[in-house]
Formats: C-alpha cells, structure tokens, sequence
C-alpha cells in the first residue's frame, strides 16, 4: 500500500502530542492525502482506488497502532466514502463523488441528535426544499472532527411531514455549513477526534443528498462499515499495547537467560487473548467483503446481529488486552514519561465501549432477534 508506511509514521511522531493537547491529527491525515488513501475506498470509475474492505481494515489498524484518534478519524471517514461507494455510481451523487476523491475531500459524520438519545435510526430535523436549495438544522451532540471536514454527511427525516424514521443522508459542504459549538471535547481518551457538539446549518444543493433510503444505507453500509472499521482501530491499539509488554519480556529474558522470566507465561496467555481478537475481526471483516461483493442490496438480520456483536466484543477485547499488557510492563507501563508508558493506550482503550454504548446495541440486538426467523 504506497504511502501507508508514510502516514503511520505520521502518526506515530504527533500521537502524544495530539493526545495531550486534544488536537486534530494534522500530520496523519496530510500523509494520507498525499497517500491517495482518502478516496482508496472508492471504486476507479469514481476516481478512487478501489481497495477492498479488507484493505482498508490494514490501513484502520495501522493508524490505531501508532495514533488511535488518527486511525479514527480514517475509520469514519471511509465510512461515508463506502456510502457513495455503494449508493453514488450515477447521477449527480456520481458527480459528488468524483469531486470528493479529485480533492481528497474529509467526510465527517452527523447522525446523532440530541432529541434522539443517540438513536441514530430516528431523527426530528428534516431536510426542507427552499427553491434551488435544501436547508438543514440539526442540533447533533457530537460530530468528530467537523472543523477540519471538508463535508459532513448529516441524517435527517426526508421532508418536515415525514416520519421519524423515514431518514435520508445529506452530504454538506463545508462551504454551505456552519457549525456553532455547543459543547467542549475535554476527554479521557480519543482526545484527537475532537468531537464536540454542534448547531449545524446547511443550505446547499439537492444533488449532495444521497439517493438511497437511509435505513438501507444504516444497514448494508455504515453499520458494518464503522464496526468492522472501529474495531480494526481497536486491534491495532491492542497491537500496540501487545507490542509493549512482548518488548518487556524479551528485555527480562536478555538479563535472565538461563531460566524462563515470571513475565513470560503471563505474555503466552496475553498472546492467546491477542490473536482471539484478532481473529474475530478478521472473519467479521471478511463477513462484510462478501456482503460487499455479492452486491446484495439488503442486509439479512443475522449479519446486522453479526455486526452488532463486533462492536460489543471488540469494545470488550481491547480493555482486557490492554489491561493484561500494563500488567506485564508494570511500573513503566504506569509511567507518563517512559517509552513503554501504556496511559494512552489504556484511556483509549475505554473509549469503544461508550461510543454508541454498548447497552443501546445489546437493545437494538434484542429486537432484531425477535425478528429472526433465520
């Protein structure tokens, strides 16, 4: 993958420097853009590279490796780049999306709304035609990293008289929108992906709203797109934390060399926990390429259920990786100021539980198995 090295580099020379001042990763992103690997998502007949859901999980879990708020910032993005992948291969969403990868375009993402509790199925904002234009108004409490988003795809119900659930996605300029903070982002982990709440108001052109319902786009796309994506960001932060603690044992065993070191059977359990993980979101990303690639144009419940349970166990698996890693380094996985310091890693690692919490994805499973009848 040309420029990946690049980037990972990137972010790993500003990750603590974005971790301890809450900044965007400038560096990392930068480095991607010049790698083409915004628009590497998207098919070449829309100007992008055409890597596979497997290729961008590489990528995901490199960046969460050396910087998790970086490898965030990639996951989400290429979310909503896999929506236009799917649902923007004629007409003026076409035409969008071939702007979006000539210019290397950032896409953020606006689906939560206050009024909701973070049900992002549901929304009161709608979508209202004024002449030429449609205007939004959504009171959202977070959108990751919108100041530096060149667009921002925002849900919202389809017309001021439709249902709640009767959402469409709308991509909106950064140009067209203005955003007015109504929160702080001052957080224990994830301080890089600066994730306020705003007051977003758009008025922009009818030919960025995406020509898909919302609901089949939640399901075929950006649900196994962000779960399969998050938790290849999560690996790649236990990758780190794995790396560390394998480096403490080799450096006990370096002084000990006649005898086994107590750390190492701790390592050789770690490693079982480590490749567990692994594996798990191995298959459930191979599980999404095959979606992908049958062109399917629904999602069956049993892998929306699939997807679910991804983020609830890989949201579980990186703490306890994490955990048992700082165990093995001891004290200097404790401290701020040692090379093997794990502090970062580990008030990251608590970041996935909460993000879309795993409580309203365990309900959300409850009734989609009600449903089965597979």
């Amino acid at each position: 993958m040309p420029g990946l090295a690049d980037a990972v580099r990137a972010a790993a020379d500003a990750a603590a420097d974005v971790d301890r001042d809450a900044r965007f990763p400038h560096e990392a992103v930068n480095a991607l853009k010049q790698a083409k690997l915004l628009s590497c998502g998207l098919p070449p007949e829309l100007g992008g590279q055409g890597y596979r859901i497997g290729e961008l999980a590489v990528v995901a879990r490199s960046l969460g490796a050396a910087c998790s708020a970086a490898g965030m910032v990639f996951a989400m993005h290429q979310t909503q780049a896999l929506v236009l992948a799917k649902y923007a291969r004629s007409g003026p969403a076409a035409g969008l999306a071939k702007t979006i990868a000539a210019n290397e375009s950032l896409i953020a993402s606006a689906t939560t709304e206050i009024t909701t509790g973070g049900d992002i199925g549901s929304s009161t904002c709608a979508v209202v035609t004024d002449g030429d234009a449609v205007v939004l108004d959504k009171n959202a409490p977070v959108i990751s990293y919108a100041e530096f988003a060149d667009y921002i795809g925002a849900t919202a119900r389809r017309h001021p008289d439709a249902a709640n659930n009767d959402q469409v996605l709308l991509l909106c300029p950064s140009a067209d929108t203005r955003l007015e903070r109504t929160s702080t982002w001052d957080t224990m982990g994830f301080r890089g992906t600066c994730s306020p709440g705003y007051l977003l108001s758009a008025r922009t052109s009818p030919a960025n709203l995406v020509p898909a319902d919302y609901a089949s786009i939640l399901a075929t796309t950006m649900l196994p797109a962000s779960h399969t994506l998050w938790a290849s960001v999560w690996l790649g932060i236990a990758d780190a934390a794995y790396a560390k603690a394998r480096t403490t044992v080799r450096q006990a065993a370096r002084k000990a060399p006649d005898k086994t070191v107590p750390q190492a059977s701790l390592l050789a359990d770690l490693t079982v926990t480590h490749q567990s993980f692994e594996s798990m979101v191995l298959h459930e990303v191979g599980r999404y390429q095959a979606l992908v690639e049958s062109e399917a144009a629904e999602a069956t419940i049993s892998f929306m259920v699939a997807m679910n349970n991804l983020k609830i166990a890989a949201s579980t698996a990186v703490i306890e990786v994490v955990t048992e890693a700082l165990k093995i380094v001891g004290l200097n996985g404790y401290r701020e100021d040692h090379a093997l310091s794990m502090g970062r890693l580990l008030r990251d690692a608590f970041g996935p539980q909460l993000m879309v919490s795993n409580e309203r994805i365990r309900l959300n499973n409850a009734n989609l198995v009600l449903a089965y009848r597979g």
